[in-house]
C-alpha cells in the first residue's frame, strides 16, 4: 500500500519569550521539500530517521542526531531519500532573534556557517533538548541558558570567524559576588541578565565561568541553593506548595521535579521520613 503524502504530525510555533524566533516539529513519512530559501537562520536536529538534503551544489545525508544550518537566503532542498520516516526538529532565527542571540554570546553580529551538515552530537543533543524544553511550559532562566549555551556553542565552534566571541574568565575573584547574590536573592525571579551585568559579562560568557569555576550551570547552582532553602522550610513544617514558591521555584512542579533529581525521592517522601 502506498505511503500518505503526508506528514504524520507537523507543529509549527512562535517562541513566547524570544521575538523572531520559530520552531518546527515534524514527523514525515513522505515528504519531498523543494529548492527554497529562510529569511532566518536554520537550525535542525534529525531526531530519528534520514534524509537527504541539497545545497550548495552538494547532496549530503541527514542521519539520526545530524545537526544542519543554512544561512539566511540559502537555497536547499531535501526529500525523504531512502529513509521510511524523517523526524526532526528545527529553529528559525529571523532578525530579531538573531540579534538576540548576538546579545546573548556578546557578538556584534551572527557570522555565517561554511559548513551546512556539522559533525557534533553533543551539541545536536543540546538542540534537541532546548527545542523540547521550549514546545513546553519550562522554566524561563532554564531556557535563556540552553538557548544561550546552544547558539553560543554552535557559533564559538562551527562560524566562520568564531574567533570573535569574547573568552569568560576563569577566576574565583568574579564567581564570588555572583554566588553571594544567588544566596541572597535565590526567592526573586533571578535571570540571567541580571547576573551578566552584575559581572560585567555577557549571558554566555556567564556560563561558562561558573561551568569552569563552579562546576554548575547558574541555574543549576540557583535551583540547588533554593532546595536547599525549601528543604528548611519543609522541616520548619511548611506546606509543599508554600516552600516551593517561598524558595523561589517557578512552581509545585517543578519543586517536585528537581527535588526527586537531586534527591532520588519526592518531597513528601522526604516530608513523611523526617516527621516520621
Amino acid at each position: 500500500m502506498a505511503r500518505p503524502d503526508t506528514a504524520n504530525l507537523v507543529r509549527y510555533w512562535q517562541d513566547r519569550t524570544v521575538g523572531g524566533l520559530f520552531l518546527l516539529h515534524a514527523d514525515f513519512t513522505r515528504h519531498d521539500y523543494a529548492p527554497h530559501t529562510h529569511e532566518a537562520i536554520v537550525v535542525a536536529v534529525t531526531e530519528a530517521g534520514g534524509s537527504e538534503f541539497r545545497s550548495r551544489g552538494v547532496t549530503q545525508e541527514a542521519t539520526s542526531r545530524s545537526l544542519l544550518v543554512f544561512n539566511p537566503a540559502e537555497v536547499h532542498s531535501g526529500r525523504m531519500g531512502s529513509s521510511g520516516n524523517w523526524r526532526y526538529r528545527s529553529f528559525y532565527l529571523r532578525r530579531p532573534a538573531i540579534d538576540h542571540v548576538a546579545r546573548l554570546v556578546g557578538i556584534d553580529r551572527v557570522p555565517g556557517f561554511t559548513e551546512n551538515r556539522i559533525t557534533d552530537t553533543g551539541l545536536a543533543d543540546a538542540f534537541l533538548a532546548l527545542h523540547r524544553l521550549l514546545d513546553g511550559d519550562g522554566d524561563p532562566m532554564l531556557a535563556q541558558e540552553r538557548l544561550a549555551g546552544c547558539f553560543g556553542g554552535l557559533i564559538d565552534r562551527h562560524a566562520a570567524g568564531a574567533a570573535m566571541v569574547p573568552r569568560a574568565p576563569g577566576d574565583a575573584v568574579t564567581v564570588a559576588p555572583l554566588l553571594a547574590l544567588i544566596h541572597d536573592r535565590h526567592a526573586d525571579p533571578l535571570t540571567l541578565d541580571d547576573l551578566a551585568r552584575e559581572a560585567g559579562l555577557t549571558v554566555f560568557q556567564l556560563i561558562r565561568l561558573f561551568k569552569r569555576t563552579v562546576g554548575l550551570t547558574p541555574h543549576g547552582y540557583l535551583t540547588q541553593v533554593r532546595l536547599t532553602a525549601a528543604v528548611r522550610r519543609l522541616e520548619r513544617g511548611a506546606r509543599l506548595a508554600d516552600a516551593a514558591i517561598d524558595a523561589g521555584f517557578y512552581d509545585q512542579s517543578a519543586f517536585t521535579r528537581h527535588f526527586k533529581r537531586a534527591y532520588g525521592i519526592t518531597p513528601r517522601c522526604y516530608v513523611r521520613a523526617f516527621r516520621g
